[in-house]
This record gives structure tokens, sequence and C-alpha cells, in this order.
């Protein structure tokens, strides 16, 4: 009899039931198991400025960090052009699988849709937040051919030349910043807008354009070798890097009020424990002292949050952003 049940077991086919309690099994496990094998492959980190940028030089240095968390590459993807709309809208498109992520900005993530009647997402929608990763440091700067020290000086110059001065702009910061700026100081310039700060800066330091707000990480060189002059930082108070520029309330300004900042982002509706996952990996490396060497040294300024007070921020800025556009006299296009 056992012979023969043993037989019947080896040869014949196992009943319909335990075919689909096996299958049921199989289906559940899955999930599980894929979770517990994450990250199996490289993970596409996209900056939406290019190569040489503030941005993508903060996500070489925490990538490169999470990388080794991970035991996976952390690829960075410079994806620039329209105002950080192309990365943006690359990430919300992008399966929720915790492969793609955005180190991205305010530009992609409030000022962009903020410019646009019709924009190509929506921020507060279209992304799961991740993290918070802090504040850049932006300076008004000067070419040295321009006759002013002081943003005082700057505001007169420019009114006694109206339109004969030109700004060069890398980025949505640049192009808010030095909007609010004109309006409540009472100027006009000529707009020269660049794909990103590296060739933005690069015309400025020719002298083919005499203005800009530029980020710290791509200005701070130049401005301490005496190729360009600062004028004032964007921060509510001095920046450590450079404790002798004023802020633009000191210098005259108190309602100027823009804040530049990068977060990292995933494709709405990724999985909750991925979300926390990805946030973990990023503070633990925030809080290396090789990384926080790295932001100092570009006037970085970390941060840090959960995720939903990053979501709860993002609309704030993006609500913000509106106002602030809507005031300088600024038509969405």
């Amino acid at each position: 009899m056992i012979r023969s049940v043993a037989n019947h077991c080896a040869c014949s086919p196992p009943p319909m039931w335990i075919k689909a309690v096996v299958a049921c099994l199989v289906s559940l496990a899955s999930p599980w198991a894929a979770a517990q094998a994450w990250p199996s492959k490289p993970i596409r980190l996209v900056v939406p400025f290019p190569a040489g940028s503030a941005t993508d030089s903060i996500a070489r240095s925490v990538g490169g960090v999470i990388a080794q968390s991970l035991g996976q590459p952390v690829v960075v993807e410079n994806k620039a052009g329209a105002d950080g709309a192309i990365a943006g809208q690359e990430v919300a498109r992008a399966a929720p699988d915790g492969y793609t992520i955005m180190l991205g900005t305010n530009s992609p993530l409030a000022a962009a849709p903020a410019l646009k009647k019709n924009p190509p997402y929506d921020p507060t929608v279209d992304f799961s937040p991740i993290v918070d990763i802090g504040r850049y440091t932006f300076f008004l700067v000067v070419h040295p051919s321009v006759p002013a020290s002081t943003l005082a000086e700057f505001i007169a110059h420019a009114k006694a030349h109206p339109n004969k001065l030109s700004y060069a702009t890398g980025n949505t910061t640049g192009i808010v910043s030095v909007a609010q700026f004109a309006a409540l100081a009472g100027i006009e310039m000529t707009h020269v807008p660049y794909k990103g700060e590296p060739q933005a800066l690069t015309d400025l330091l020719a002298g083919r354009t005499q203005a800009m707000v530029v980020s710290g990480g791509t200005a701070l060189p130049h401005i301490r070798d005496g190729k360009l002059k600062a004028l004032a930082v964007t921060l509510p108070a001095r920046s450590a890097a450079l404790p002798q520029v004023p802020t633009f309330a000191e210098a005259g300004l108190p309602r100027f009020s823009i804040t530049s900042w990068a977060a990292v982002v995933g494709p709405a509706r990724m999985p909750p424990d991925l979300v926390e996952r990805w946030n973990r990996e990023f503070m633990s490396a925030m809080a290396r002292p090789e990384v926080i060497a790295a932001m100092e040294r570009q006037a970085f300024q970390l941060t840090g949050s959960t995720p939903a007070r990053l979501g709860s921020f993002m609309k704030e800025q993006l609500d913000s952003y509106r106002a602030t556009l809507k005031a300088a006299g600024v038509e969405p296009e």
C-alpha cells in the first residue's frame, strides 16, 4: 500500500486544488520576495540641470554614499531644459518601483509649474515626496566692469541706464529672483536665459552679460578670486561662506523673499515602504561627515524632513511662487 501510494504520488499529477493553493501562495509571496530583493539593479537619480551645476554636485556627493549603502550603482542622469520640466516629466511618468527618483529643486517642483498656464505636471499630485535635502545660497553678482560695489549703487546705475544692463539666468531661481528684485527696485534690465548656470556664468565672466543671481556652489570661487562682485545674498541671514555680503533686506529691500531648495521625489504611487526606505537612506547619507563638508564648500544648508513634511512644504512653495510671480508682473506663458 505504501509503495503504491508513493508510486501514485511520483507519477500522477497533483489534484487541481493543490495547484490552486500553491499558485495562491506564490502570488502572495512574490511581492514580499521582490521587496526583500530591492534594490536588485542600478538606481536612476535624475537631475534637472547640466553636469557641473550645484544640483549635480549635490546629487553626486549624496548619491555616491547611498550607492555604497545599497550595494547598487546610483547613476546620475542630467536631463536639463525647460526650467527642469523635462526631468520632471520623465520622473512623473516613470514606474513607481523605486528605481527612478529625482533630486529636484524649486525650479521643476514649484517655479516651472507656476510659470506655465498649462503645466506638464502637478508637483503636488504627480510625485511621491521623499525628503527635503536643503537650501541653496544664491548671490546677486555683477561683472567687475559694472560701476557698483553695493546693491544701492547697482540700483542707481540701472535706473540711470534702463534696459542697458543684461542679466543672465540658468534656472528659475535666477528668473524669479531677478524679477522680484527688479520690481521692488523699480529697474529695467534685459533678460538673457541659458539652459544652466555653467553656460550663463561663462558669459557673465566674459562680460557679455552684467549681472546674475547665481548659486554659491557655482559662483564662490569666482567671487573670491575677484572675477565677480557679490552685492547681496538671498538668504534671510548672511552666509558663513561670505559673511561680508549683506542680505537683500540689509541692503535696502526688506520685501525680497525667495527660497531656493532641493528635494528628492519619486513618481506618484510609490509604495510607502519604498518611500520610507529612500527617506532613511538620504537622511543617513546627509549625516555623514564627508557629505556635510562637501555641502559646506558649496554654501548649501542641509535640512532633512519626513516625506509628509516635504509634501506640505512643496504645496506651500507652489502657492508662494505663484503669488510672487503675480506680484512681480510675470504672466504664465
